[in-house]
């Protein structure tokens, strides 16, 4: 049995729109950030030339988003690895393509081989309008993205900052996040969204970029998502 089986034929794949490795607002962001937060200005500087970089195209984003939900970042890895071994390219067609129990063995629970095919589907159908994601508001893709099985909120916003590079993307459901603003603006208290909400006024319009420097001050080593 495929994937697939007994899904009505799909249109053809929605091509992708490859995306830039670094984002070109990237230094403007940073000299308006230090300005404009004490925090940022202590941080910014640490981590030199580093950056956010987009891994790739949008399916293998996502993808890797669901292959890695709820289990160690080594054992998503490692689960990747031998599913996105599995079909000739790491596309929606290709995916439909393969057999439930070889997804299975590469690791993947059961809920999980359904969100893939429903990700898959919704891409070679059509469902969504990649093309058009570089002219949508945020607020629109993540409400494109949601509809998807096993894809929140908060995937959909790590995938408008790491994919799509957004610049003013505010993940309050984010824990790194909260658990950075706690450190560097509260002395280590518990912070609410509420509170991370106030400390991002000061952010705007580069909310993603003042996240990004959040999380490197709880780990160094850059986020590819």
């Amino acid at each position: 049995m495929t994937a697939s089986e007994n899904v009505a034929q799909a249109s053809p794949a929605t091509p992708f729109t490859p995306a830039p490795t670094t984002p070109h607002y990237w230094a403007d962001a940073c000299k308006h950030l230090m300005r404009k937060d004490r925090v940022m200005k202590r941080l910014i500087p640490q981590f030199g030339d580093a950056r956010l970089a987009s891994r790739g195209d949008a399916f293998s984003t996502l993808a890797r988003s669901i292959v890695g939900q709820q289990i160690s970042v080594k054992a998503a890895q490692s689960v990747w690895e031998r599913f996105a071994a599995l079909p000739e390219r790491m596309t929606p067609a290709h995916v439909l393509r393969l057999k439930v129990d070889d997804m299975r063995a590469a690791g993947l629970s059961a809920r999980k081989v359904d969100y893939l095919v429903d990700l898959a589907l919704h891409f070679e159908q059509g469902q969504l309008h990649v093309k058009d994601w570089s002219g949508m508001e945020d607020d629109a893709i993540i409400a494109e993205l949601v509809a998807i099985r096993g894809i929140g909120r908060w995937t959909a916003e790590m995938f408008l900052i790491f994919h799509l590079m957004r610049p003013n993307v505010l993940p309050l459901d984010d824990v790194g996040l909260l658990k950075g603003i706690s450190r560097n603006y509260f002395s280590g208290e518990p912070v609410s969204r509420s509170d991370a909400r106030e400390v991002a006024e000061a952010w705007k319009p580069w909310c993603s970029v003042a996240t990004w420097y959040i999380w490197r001050s709880l780990d160094p080593l850059p986020v590819v998502y």
